[in-house]
């Protein structure tokens, strides 16, 4: 029943992740858009700085932004902070019930180090906060004056951070805690920057004092900093579906292909917002994608051994040993309730249909078992890998 309720929290907490994660990220995406599509007014406002039309819904509407802010406080004033503030909180939490509560599962993996469960999970809470300090200190340094400079030190680094935790915990919750971090480092820019100098800008409003225009500047900068970080981090939050990104040899130069490519594809956006047309950067971005699959392709099969060696007799003992443990109808691996994804081996027919599948995770990835808790042999994997090769047993 325990296993069974917590199921079901991680059902109800992913949800409400993904549905405040759009409300953030479509408010960054449209504010950001705003901004490079305001216009000078066409008729001239005190402390105007440009004016939008746009229409909608079968409604027309105007968007003006001052260039510091009105002379006088409106009686309403929205805020967007919730968004990200449920996102992280929502996220910290999945992390936690999936991540943290069953460590031996997902965080772990004897195969990469001998690493125990609690200096794992201070491994990853220490990630998530050195990754804002880091990020902090170089946003507020001169190098954040110059875009180009910053995005590549900034991506540097995130890639060191990506190869040291691939050497320490699997690689599967390599990838989450590095995808966890960039979303702390969003969040943190809410938090501590952009509300903040917003704040400080209203109430010197209300005091009568003409607002400091370097601090709107400031969390500017920050919202365009979240807004990059994006789509790399929509990656990660889907990535565990793509086994042969993390469960590859070169895993984290892969994150980091893919954050390039996240990063070019966000770039032509907001620079066509702005009026210019980076083409080249789109068909790059395939160009990319298509790289990395070509170069993370896996090695051709062993040519066959003995047909007793990759015998499906041989191949439903190993399934029954290594894998069967989670994906059965009554599976006993402790705080596995369900078969994950459905997935069953109970008879030879469920087998047979899952070929593929065990090709992608066991043979070629090495994902699967997660953990390896099971202790599947580079032997075992070689004798899957053969029996699937050879027609799994058609």
């Amino acid at each position: 029943m325990e296993s069974h309720l917590l199921s079901w929290l991680n059902l109800a907490t992913r949800w409400f992740h993904v549905i405040v994660g759009i409300a953030w990220i479509g408010t960054s995406f449209y504010f950001n858009w705003l901004n490079d599509q305001l216009r000078p007014p066409e008729e001239p406002a005190p402390g105007v700085g440009g004016e939008l039309w746009s229409v909608h819904g079968g409604g027309f509407y105007r968007v003006t932004k001052f260039t510091v802010a009105p002379e006088h406080l409106p009686q309403r004033l929205h805020w967007f902070k919730w968004e990200a503030y449920a996102t992280w909180l929502s996220g910290m939490v999945l992390l936690t019930l999936v991540y943290y509560l069953q460590a031996g599962v997902y965080l772990l993996d004897p195969a990469v180090s001998a690493i125990k469960a609690p200096a794992a999970i201070g491994l990853s809470l220490a990630t998530l906060a050195a990754g804002w300090l880091g990020y902090h200190a170089l946003a507020s340094s001169p190098l954040a004056r110059h875009d180009g400079w910053f995005a590549a030190v900034g991506l540097v680094l995130v890639t060191g951070v990506a190869w040291a935790l691939t050497r320490v915990l699997s690689s599967r919750a390599a990838y989450l805690d590095v995808g966890a971090m960039l979303g702390t480092i969003m969040a943190a820019n809410v938090f501590f920057v952009i509300i903040p100098s917003q704040k400080v800008m209203v109430d010197a409003m209300a005091a009568g004092r003409e607002p400091d225009a370097a601090r709107g500047r400031n969390a500017a900068r920050r919202s365009r900093h979240n807004n990059y970080l994006t789509l790399p981090v929509v990656f990660v939050m889907i990535s565990n579906h793509y086994s042969m990104t993390y469960g590859s040899e070169w895993n984290w130069a892969i994150l980091a292909g893919l954050f390039v490519v996240g990063f070019g594809v966000r770039h032509f956006f907001n620079q066509k917002n702005r009026g210019r047309r980076p083409w080249w950067l789109l068909p790059a971005a395939v160009v990319a994608l298509i790289a990395l699959a070509v170069i993370t392709a896996p090695a051709p099969p062993r040519a066959a051994g003995s047909a007793g060696e990759a015998s499906f007799t041989r191949v439903q003992g190993i399934i029954a040993q290594r894998c069967t443990r989670c994906h059965s109808a009554e599976p006993t691996y402790p705080g596995i309730p369900f078969a994950p994804a459905g997935v069953m081996f109970d008879t030879p027919e469920q087998i047979l249909a899952k070929a593929a599948r065990i090709q992608v995770l066991a043979v070629d990835s090495h994902t699967m078992p997660l953990g390896n808790a099971t202790g599947m042999t580079d032997e075992e994997r070689a004798i899957l890998g053969r029996w699937i090769a050879g027609g799994a047993g058609r």
